[in-house]
């Protein structure tokens, strides 16, 4: 909600943000906001709190960066990963702006040198890691400076209801106290309500003020496989096709294990593509060296685990393959959302099945937490499945997940494309439930299946004399697999591991009864939910462009590109943040003959105008 008693004037408020307007041109090279940037950065150059969930890609770091080069005093930001810290610092330094950041790679003569930076007045921001907060010594030394503001990035971090929660985020909501009158500004791409309310509870941003902005990303094409079987082989097999299928494009493969991080990387460099292993048990260093080659590599692939993302500013990724499906679907829109940050085409395939949601259940009753909050997981681990194995339209589904009760269709993503034909599957279920009760809980799925069909070997008088013994010969085999697993998904029926040989019981009793007594109706795709080729789209944006232009055209790109590429290696910095391919693809297709000319582009502002400028109109001239 809005403060009581504003600090400030709506006309003066405009005309702050008129002088914003003209530090978002002069250094970044854009004419104007977009979305609710401006509404954003009003609220906080007027001094007032703000919550801020604006999607990826969608700007949320000018939100404080401007304000924090405006108002008088240093901007604090609060900053969970130092390769988050270092790729924001770095591209902040391009654009001429005074920023430094603290954490453990830096040395002590550097760090010596930010301090008197600091006190001197010469710093506009200061990246911090949560921990490093908690060090008293770092406190008493920012009181000793004035702080034009307090910005906590990637704030979903903070709530124990979100997707990625971090427990040093629950005491920065201190930071109220210990810094009494600054202005603070917490922003994240996901966030549903009850995470939002936990942020601003945690956070004592009571009188702040909350932008929810559209979560729509129109340029990604969504889609979702059914895995075939439980095989790790056949998996890897259809990710290695899928990468194939994009070869020379940038893109991120999501595995749910080290050891799959590992064995996919290996095999996609085998099938000749230039393949990252990423993951948390690797040295930190080696992490830092391998982000730095994925980052600075035309057509790279990063293998990953959930280790690896937040907030990595690459913008020409094409991609995000989920070889296994993340915890939530606030997980999978954010790691999904590593594609197309730059406005172009890009796609986010999920690969899914029975066994990975029984691992996600398993992994989150392992873990220490409140049985209130565990249960939250569950349910969100189980919406995110729902969806999945859903005929809805996959970014309606997650955008009415958000609060966007308005959303409509995509248009472009593969339920869209190609709608699935449901079938009614009520009185299946009842079967196959029944089937499992009577038989104890005690067997697998394809147990279960055979004594449907009537079909198990050697069958026991005990079991031949139960009433769901062949009550299923109407329905295929296949027909059975996918009412089962789709009761998995909807969590009808619960697949236990059991050391590698799962047996499945009923789920939650109630829900059960529900079908039971036929109040609630379940519908299961006809035929597998599989499409092993990709969907061929409209192309649009900068980037078909250029492919329908002539040679000129794309020879002109491609000398900026390798310019780009050179300077980045002196400096080293990842090429994206010296110019963005959609900056270099308008400046070839614009063709500017003088310094004038290439100042109006898009991304082209002052400082790297009179960095970069003239060896920008050479390249283009060859």
């Amino acid at each position: 909600m809005l403060a009581d008693s504003p600090v400030t004037t709506p006309a003066s408020d405009s005309a702050l943000l008129e002088t914003a307007r003209a530090t978002l041109e002069k250094v970044w090279g854009h004419a104007g906001f977009r979305g609710l940037q401006a509404e954003v950065v009003a609220e906080i150059m007027a001094g007032r709190d703000v919550l801020a969930v604006l999607p990826t890609g969608g700007g949320k770091s000018v939100c404080y960066q401007i304000p924090a080069m405006l108002r008088p005093g240093l901007g604090l930001v609060v900053s969970p990963l130092i390769a988050l810290m270092t790729d924001q610092v770095e591209a902040l330094k391009q654009q001429g702006v005074a920023a430094a950041r603290l954490d453990s790679g830096v040395s002590m003569d550097d760090r010596s040198e930010i301090w008197r930076q600091a006190r001197a007045g010469e710093l506009d921001l200061l990246y911090v890691s949560p921990e490093g907060l908690a060090q008293p010594h770092l406190i008493d030394r920012l009181h000793e400076l004035p702080l034009s503001l307090i910005a906590i990035d990637e704030a979903h971090c903070v709530s124990q209801w979100g997707h990625d929660f971090r427990p040093d985020y629950r005491t920065l909501g201190r930071l109220a106290e210990l810094f009494p009158g600054v202005p603070r500004i917490a922003v994240t791409a996901t966030a549903d309500a009850r995470t939002r309310e936990d942020i601003v509870k945690s956070l004592r941003l009571d009188d702040a003020r909350v932008f929810v902005d559209s979560f729509a990303r129109p340029n990604l094409q969504l889609s979702a496989e059914r895995k075939e079987s439980a095989s790790r082989a056949r998996t890897d097999a259809h990710v290695i096709a899928l990468v194939r299928e994009r070869r020379g494009k940038s893109g991120v493969v999501y595995c749910g294990s080290r050891d799959g991080c590992e064995r996919v990387a290996g095999a996609l460099r085998d099938a000749g593509t230039n393949a990252i292993a990423y993951h948390a048990g690797m040295d930190a260093r080696e992490r830092d060296r391998l982000l730095a080659r994925f980052l600075a590599e035309d057509g790279a692939v990063m293998v990953a685990t959930i280790a690896f993302g937040m907030g990595v500013d690459k913008a020409d990724v094409r991609f995000v393959i989920h070889a296994d499906p993340p915890g939530s679907l606030e997980a999978y829109w954010q790691e999904i959302g590593r594609a197309g940050r730059d406005g172009e085409p890009a796609e986010g395939i999920t690969l899914y099945g029975p066994s990975d949601i029984a691992w996600t259940l398993k992994r989150l009753d392992s873990r220490p937490m409140d049985e209130a909050v565990k249960a939250v997981q569950v349910r969100k681990a189980r919406q995110l499945f729902a969806m999945l194995d859903g005929a809805v339209c996959r970014p309606q589904a997650v955008r009415r997940y958000f609060g966007e009760s308005d959303a409509g269709p995509c248009g472009v993503c593969d339920i869209c494309g190609d709608p699935p034909a449901l079938v009614d599957a009520t009185v299946p279920a009842q079967k196959a439930l029944a089937a499992v009760q009577r038989l104890g809980e005690r067997f697998g799925r394809n147990r279960v299946i055979d004594h449907l069909l009537g079909g198990t070997k050697d069958p026991q008088p005990w079991e031949t004399a139960l009433s769901t013994w062949a009550i299923g010969a109407d329905l295929s085999r296949p027909g059975w697999r996918d009412v089962i697993d789709h009761l998995l998904f909807e969590g009808l029926l619960v697949e236990d591991p059991n050391e590698g040989k799962p047996l499945i019981r009923l789920g939650e009793a109630e829900a059960v009864r529900g079908v039971y007594r036929g109040e609630r109706v379940i519908e299961v795709r006809q035929g597998p939910a599989r499409a092993s080729a990709p969907r061929e789209r409209t192309r649009t944006g900068r980037n078909a462009a250029v492919e329908a232009m002539d040679a000129d055209v794309r020879a002109r790109f491609e000398r900026l590109r390798v310019w780009r590429r050179e300077r980045a290696a002196e400096q080293k910095v990842p090429p994206y943040v010296i110019f963005q391919d959609k900056t270099l693809l308008e400046i070839a297709l614009a063709e500017p003959g003088s310094l004038d000319a290439l100042g109006h582009i898009s991304g082209v502002g002052q400082t790297k105008l009179d960095r970069y400028g003239t060896a920008v109109l050479q390249a283009l001239g060859g």
